[in-house]
């Protein structure tokens, strides 16, 4: 269902709730939603495919140990209980959705040998001792030839973190579109919302990502960049993450031969195609890896831009009235997106049901909701001020 611009009055509201941006959170909170009975509404300012958002451009890989290495301990917590919750929501979806669970390899060339302890002791740092334990196994070169035969004799050593996973981005998106129709969400492709007229709900979730900067000022994008090749015979059958003092790479084998090859970050909301030092960068790394893929086909070339707040962390933001906010997923989309859109739905129908009506009762919820770190009140003109307040 297509529309303009919306500008219902948010009175008289005949929808439970108006989730708006359907990206991968989006998505996965009107899904939720919509399992619980209630009457849902999801406004995409693009297409049903999701091709103007984050999610479509991401790799997917759900790697909370081996983010460990830049993230701090709650997005690794997040990380690992979404890691198990996926295979049950993909289990409740109308179509398949690639997913594998075979681990993350990573490995590094003898001259970039330095930074393998420096990813090692940000591991061990970071991350919860659950992950650690049985899941940061070294390998010999021998072992990693067995882990993972393309690689024979390239690499003399290198970590196996058996318990991660990935799945198809991509997939996912149309899986849950399909889902939402299921469920009987009303789903408005194409239709941006305006901040001063939102649709008539209830109550409203706000998931638009960047999109959100008019209520979230502190919000700001940083830049990734992707390249997705067909590569036959080249048959890795994990991610592999290659460590590297400027551009650490990764590259994620999804179905059919598909490769999708990432390293950059950069701070900025700059939408243009990825820059020629970028493509080579990524696609000599890749090169470096297997020489296979020098005969690899480039699909695409892809970047994007993250939503990301000053501390790096997710947020639920409540305006003290009708709306929550969900942003600030970062570069960790997928690896934290169940967790994060379920702390939200809990929220969300707590609100919806009456049981958070003023600043005492948001501050009972937050003490104890499972994922407290997370919510942040704001009663402000969200166009005046900044909405995060500190736990």
């Amino acid at each position: 269902m297509n529309a303009p611009a919306m500008s219902a009055s948010r009175s008289g509201a005949s929808t439970d709730f108006a989730v708006i941006g359907g990206g991968l959170c989006g998505r996965l909170v009107a899904w939720r939603l919509a399992g619980k009975g209630r009457r849902v509404a999801l406004y995409e300012r693009g297409d049903a495919a999701g091709t103007q958002s984050a999610a479509w451009v991401a790799a997917a890989m759900l790697a909370p140990l081996a983010e460990a290495a830049s993230a701090e301990l709650l997005i690794t917590r997040l990380g690992a209980t979404s890691l198990d919750s996926w295979p049950h929501i993909i289990a409740e979806l109308p179509e398949p959705v690639f997913f594998q669970r075979n681990g993350t390899l990573v490995v590094w060339h003898h001259s970039d040998r330095g930074e393998a302890p420096l990813f090692e002791r940000r591991l061990r740092a970071n991350a919860p001792a659950e992950l650690l334990d049985g899941g940061l196994l070294t390998l010999s070169g021998v072992q990693i030839n067995a882990a993972e035969p393309a690689l024979g004799g390239r690499f003399t050593q290198g970590w196996l973190l058996p318990h991660e996973g990935q799945l198809d981005n991509r997939q996912v998106l149309a899986a849950l579109a399909a889902g939402l129709a299921e469920r009987g969400v009303q789903t408005h492709w194409n239709t941006p919302v305006d901040d001063c007229a939102l649709p008539a709900a209830h109550v409203t979730i706000d998931c638009r990502g960047l999109g959100a900067k008019p209520a979230l000022p502190t919000l700001r994008g940083i830049r990734g960049e992707v390249a997705r090749v067909h590569a036959p015979g080249i048959g890795l059958v994990r991610p592999v993450r290659l460590l590297h003092p400027r551009y650490p790479l990764y590259v994620a084998p999804k179905q059919n031969d598909l490769y999708v090859i990432g390293a950059t970050e950069v701070e900025g909301e700059d939408m243009s195609p990825v820059s020629v030092r970028s493509a080579l960068e990524l696609l000599s790394a890749a090169f470096s890896v297997h020489p296979g893929f020098g005969e690899a086909r480039i699909l695409e070339l892809n970047s994007q831009c993250r939503p990301t707040l000053p501390d790096h962390r997710p947020a639920l933001v409540w305006d003290g009235a009708q709306t929550l906010r969900v942003n600030g997923l970062y570069r960790h989309g997928y690896m934290i997106a169940p967790e994060v859109a379920d702390e939200a739905v809990r929220f969300a129908l707590a609100l919806a049901d009456g049981q958070i009506a003023d600043a005492d009762a948001f501050a009972d919820w937050r003490d104890h909701a499972r994922w407290n770190e997370l919510f942040h009140l704001d009663h402000r003109n969200p166009r005046d001020s900044v909405a995060r307040e500190p736990a």
